[in-house]
């Protein structure tokens, strides 16, 4: 970072990745500051900085040596797991001084979450950090950091009663092209070999996938459908406002896109008179969006899939964003990260989905005009897909 980048920063005040420090001050506040930038987006420490009025203090180079040490020191001995930083000088000169801030870097952590040596977990909120106490906050930095994953979780209160024998029969049937009995497997043997039972509980992908009622138990893992006049969310005027898409995935899935396609315009391209038209937009892609955003969702969020249609577009809402540094360049060129990896196995036998992350690639090759969001700050993943402009 040069002098000018430093100012920039500095003028732009503390955020949820800056944070100032006019000296050390107390190791275990350090320690705190580290551990919510591991736990969120990685960001900076600023010695020599003044927090109050972001005025620059001048740091003699032996203290800027000790705070550099003693960072050091908290970061393998005061974070658990231990964070790696980096450190950097930056020389600030004016006509009548020269002054030196001590910039100590903080990745965003790949083994999250970060603890104290208490055991207390930091996150970043804006300027500031707070401690974790919600069992599902900190489920979700466990997935982040690829230590859980919230398809093989087992559900509360769901027994073997809860699994349609029918479906996972079927299912078994399609992978297999055996029964689970020719394979020498009772029922709740096959279950439990498919991770669709844990002990005596269904885990959520087996639900999703195979449950009988699998709202009764995850009533916000729907999808909201709604077709609005105009082109502003805020509208009370709907075209369409058919009941939430529920039941399992491959239902809910069969649901949303006859909600899509019989909203659809088609369009005169040369046919015949008498003649269906073409869709104003490619129904495949629109499939591989609608399986991605039940199979790729967080689903430790508790929100339902949304799928909005305006008269200029089309908007299909999933919870989460983008996992584990994942961006939008690499989904486009298929470099998927699995969040669901349960999720996925069923998916390829239940749904049109190859499970090979070429999805949205193939979507992109149909409707090149899909618009991608990976929304960090409100945490959704959304994909804009145009209408054709009707005479």
């Amino acid at each position: 970072m040069n002098k000018e980048e430093l100012l920039e920063v500095i003028r732009s005040g503390e955020t949820s990745r800056v944070q100032f420090k006019r000296e050390f001050d107390n190791q275990d506040k350090i320690a705190a500051e580290m551990i919510a930038f591991a736990n969120s987006k990685g960001g900076m420490l600023l010695f020599g900085i003044d927090d109050k009025t972001g005025e620059i203090i001048k740091l003699e180079d032996k203290e800027i040596q000790k705070i550099g040490n003693r960072v050091a020191t908290i970061a393998n001995e005061l974070v658990n797991p231990p964070v790696y930083i980096t450190t950097e000088v930056v020389f600030i000169e004016t006509s009548t001084d020269k002054k030196k801030v001590l910039v100590i870097y903080v990745d965003e952590g790949i083994h999250k979450p970060y603890k104290d040596n208490n055991g207390t977990i930091w996150q970043k909120q804006g300027a500031d950090k707070r401690k974790l106490t919600e069992n599902h906050e900190i489920m979700r930095l466990f997935q982040q950091g690829s230590n859980l994953s919230a398809d093989e979780m087992t559900i509360y209160g769901t027994g073997i009663e809860d699994v349609d024998e029918r479906l996972f029969s079927d299912y078994f049937m399609k992978e297999f092209k055996r029964p689970y009995q020719e394979k020498g497997l009772t029922y709740e043997d096959a279950l439990r070999v498919k991770r669709i039972l844990f002990g005596d509980k269904v885990t959520l992908a087996g639900l999703l996938f195979f449950g009988r009622e699998p709202q009764k138990f995850r009533p916000a893992f729907t999808i909201k459908l709604v077709a609005f006049v105009g082109n502003d969310l805020a509208s009370l005027q709907y075209r369409s406002k058919p009941e939430d898409a529920k039941g399992t995935i491959p239902e809910m899935f069969k649901q949303a896109m006859s909600f899509l396609t019989s909203n659809l315009r088609y369009m005169q391209q040369q046919q015949g008179f008498n003649s269906v038209g073409i869709p104003e937009i490619s129904p495949v892609a629109l499939e591989e969006i609608l399986q991605n955003a039940l199979i790729h969702r967080d689903y430790f969020k508790n929100a339902p899939v949304r799928v909005f249609i305006f008269d200029n577009r089309i908007e299909i809402i999933s919870p989460g964003k983008l996992p584990n540094n994942l961006t939008i360049e690499d989904i486009k060129y298929g470099n998927p990260v699995i969040r669901n990896n349960l999720i996925v196995a069923f998916g390829i036998h239940t749904l049109p989905y190859s499970g090979l992350g070429t999805g949205i690639r193939r979507a992109l090759e149909l409707q090149p005009d899909i618009e991608l969001i990976n929304d960090v700050e409100t945490e959704q993943f959304i994909v804009k897909i145009p209408r054709p402009l009707t005479q």
